[in-house]
């Protein structure tokens, strides 16, 4: 499906970013196997870098527009643009997507991004640092098949990180731990790893934490604004007020994203169980299918943690993520149910009044 918006369209900035490469852009052959070359032609790849209410902006080889939002898309969608001015509605399947309960009562699903390669979880060695909150954003990253890396941030205003790296270390063993001085050239050093040509990056963790200013630090310019943050609790203020894809020297792209002030589960079943892998095992050693690791018996799990071999905070954690995951993901099955069902009592009236 295709729609005329060639009325709407404001002139395309002149900018540097306009001269970009798909390269740059994050272009890879997973996106390429899905096109022909009558494709890339007839109807050129463009990435979405904005998305504000009612529309986005979309950048590619010489282009560079504001478009109207088109549904379900999200900050590191690749779209296709027609030459002949119209608008396609075709998302190109994604390698990643990242997403959250939204917040509010209705409990519909959040896109936070798509065709993420790296996360960079950020936290800061101060009051800010909670595990709870890493294993979130963790279980998130590893359910979207996005290789997660704990920054460690602010190294410079504390005597010792060592029991901060620990702490960090400590929640996954597939999950690497940077600590790093935002503002030095540490992060340019130390993230180089995953900071490659083609490559996507995003910076994850609650505001006030330092993304920004790596995203700066990465791009060797100040492409977002920054603040400090409130001296009495290490609170961050809100610098970044929306999710934005920037394009760095390097080849590479960096998104930046608000701080969130909470992240729900939802749809993230695999994720958790990735994260909690040595307890998803032993619960499947319980007597019972159902076990709630409280007080049954022949629980594989309390057996453990009485023998000193887990430690009851992470269970505790882990179970009230499975918990938040099953209520949420439930919910949003019936809410999906009632949608459908709605839509077909909706059509049924339309079809009545037409006879």
């Amino acid at each position: 499906m295709t729609r005329d918006y060639s009325q709407f369209m404001p002139q395309a900035k002149q900018t540097e970013v306009a001269l970009s490469t798909l390269d740059t852009l994050g272009w890879q052959p997973f996106f390429s196997q899905q096109l022909s070359i009558d494709d890339m032609t007839n109807t050129p790849p463009v990435r979405v870098t904005e998305v504000h209410r009612t529309v986005m902006r979309v950048i590619g080889q010489g282009i560079d527009k504001t478009i109207p939002s088109v549904a379900d898309a999200t900050v590191g969608d690749w779209l296709l643009l027609s030459a002949d001015g119209t608008y396609s509605d075709t998302v190109l399947n994604r390698k990643s997507l990242m997403k959250r309960r939204a917040p509010g009562s209705d409990r519909a699903v959040q896109y936070i991004a798509a065709n993420i390669d790296t996360a960079f979880i950020v936290t800061s060695c101060n009051q800010d640092f909670n595990v709870a909150r890493l294993e979130r954003y963790i279980a998130v990253a590893f359910e979207a098949e996005i290789d997660p890396v704990i920054v460690l941030t602010k190294r410079d205003l504390v005597a010792d990180t060592t029991d901060f790296e620990a702490q960090a270390r400590s929640i996954s063993d597939l999950v690497p731990v940077i600590a790093i001085d935002a503002r030095s050239d540490e992060p340019k050093a130390k993230l180089a790893e995953w900071c490659k040509p083609r490559r996507t990056v995003a910076f994850l963790g609650s505001s006030g934490v330092g993304k920004s200013t790596l995203a700066n630090t990465m791009a060797d310019r100040d492409i977002i604004a920054t603040q400090g943050i409130r001296a009495a609790d290490d609170k961050g203020r809100h610098t970044t007020t929306s999710r934005q894809l920037h394009l760095v020297p390097g080849g590479f792209a960096v998104l930046d994203t608000p701080g969130m002030r909470e992240l729900q589960m939802t749809d993230v079943t695999a994720g958790i169980e990735d994260l909690f892998s040595d307890l998803q095992e032993l619960s499947t050693q319980c007597k019972f299918r159902d076990c709630a690791h409280e007080t049954e018996p022949g629980c594989a799990v309390r057996a453990a943690m009485d023998a000193g071999n887990i430690d009851e905070a992470r269970m505790r954690r882990w179970k009230k993520l499975v918990a938040e995951d099953a209520y949420n993901s439930a919910t949003l099955i019936q809410r999906r149910a009632r949608d459908k069902a709605f839509g077909k009592l909706v059509r049924g009236v339309v079809k009545e009044k037409k006879r």
